[in-house]
């Protein structure tokens, strides 16, 4: 345990290091250009996610990923602004775009990489939505190109900084073996019926989201995304929504419980870089601790943009329920898959 400890700290360490300097890279422009503050959030939420699927990656895969995640991050600021004009459509493109990603499983490892790729940025768009951030936050967003840009500098950063860590560091990059694919008799396959669980809970989410919670919908919408991603089967989709709800409780009463410390400003921002850190480095011992660091996190960043941490802590934590609760039943009613079948097209 103790060796997988310093590993984990290790690899974490280059993923925010990857983050800083992209981080970095994004206030150099922000300045430089006169660009908005989601500039930075955009850098750090593409680095940090993306960091794990580049750890192995090969040349191709990351030309790939250069191409790609530019493209779809450009995309997503237009997605970004036909959600806050029209809702209903923007739901429906978005849910349409994660539901494609999974589908396209069924073609194979590159397509299952490609489709991870493509909704990183999606993912992205929900932890700054325009609507869900103050007026004074919601103006200037950037455009297609400088989103495209950003995510070109997290590819940067994140190559730069393993290549280092591969060269100097004490560990390599070791690529896990890919298990065998074969071709499921289930009717629909594994991809399809992963799609539209996903489609059905994402839909929902948006939904009750915006009934329930107004402007925050992206919290109930978040949650079912995570809840259903990766889906092994219906064990895996509760056990990860319960841990995911579990999390946020602790994640968001720590948030609070800093907000209400007086903890702010440059001083909210330091902290959220330290929580993802802790996150990231406990993330493969038990989801859980991914699930308290992400909302702890976001709840610093909402705080540093001027959102009142306390107000918002119960519907912030109802949102979150809703969502579990919207994958877990999407993944248990709605074509189920058997856990023997998940890793087939």
């Amino acid at each position: 345990m103790t060796a997988k400890l310093i590993r984990n700290a290790y690899e974490a360490a280059l993923t925010m290091t990857a983050v800083l300097l992209s981080w970095a890279a994004a206030l150099a422009l922000e300045g430089a250009a006169g660009l908005h503050t989601d500039v930075l959030v955009l850098a750090v939420a593409l680095t940090l996610t993306l960091a794990a699927s580049q750890r192995t990656a090969d040349t191709r895969r990351r030309l790939t990923a250069l191409v790609l995640l530019p493209a779809t991050a450009g995309a997503s600021i237009f997605l970004g602004r036909l959600i806050a004009a029209h809702y209903t459509a923007g739901a429906a493109v978005f849910t349409a775009g994660l539901a494609l990603a999974i589908w396209i499983r069924r073609y194979g490892p590159a397509a299952t990489k490609a489709g991870t790729l493509m909704t990183l940025p999606l993912i992205a768009l929900l932890v700054v939505p325009g609507p869900a951030l103050p007026p004074e936050a919601q103006s200037g967003l950037t455009t297609w190109f400088w989103s495209a840009l950003v995510a070109a500098l997290a590819c940067c950063s994140i190559w730069l900084v393993q290549g280092l860590g591969d060269r100097f560091g004490p560990w390599r990059a070791e690529p896990a073996p890919e298990r065998p694919r074969r071709r499921s008799r289930l009717h629909p396959r594994p991809s399809t019926r992963m799609a539209l669980q996903m489609a059905a809970g994402v839909a929902a989410a948006f939904a009750l989201g915006r009934l329930l919670f107004d402007g925050h919908w992206p919290w109930v919408v978040l949650t079912a995304y995570v809840a259903a991603s990766g889906n092994r089967g219906r064990t895996d989709v509760l056990r990860k929504g319960v841990e995911r709800l579990a999390g946020a409780v602790a994640g968001t009463l720590l948030a609070t419980g800093v907000a209400a410390a007086g903890v702010t400003g440059h001083a909210a921002v330091a902290l959220m870089f330290a929580v993802l850190a802790v996150a990231l480095w406990l993330r493969p011992l038990n989801y859980a601790y991914w699930a308290a660091g992400m909302p702890c996190a976001l709840s610093l960043l909402l705080g540093y943009f001027g959102q009142d941490a306390q107000h918002l802590l119960p519907t912030r934590l109802e949102g979150i329920a809703v969502g579990a609760v919207l994958s877990v039943a999407s993944a248990w009613w709605l074509l189920p898959v058997p856990r023997r079948r998940t890793a087939e097209g």
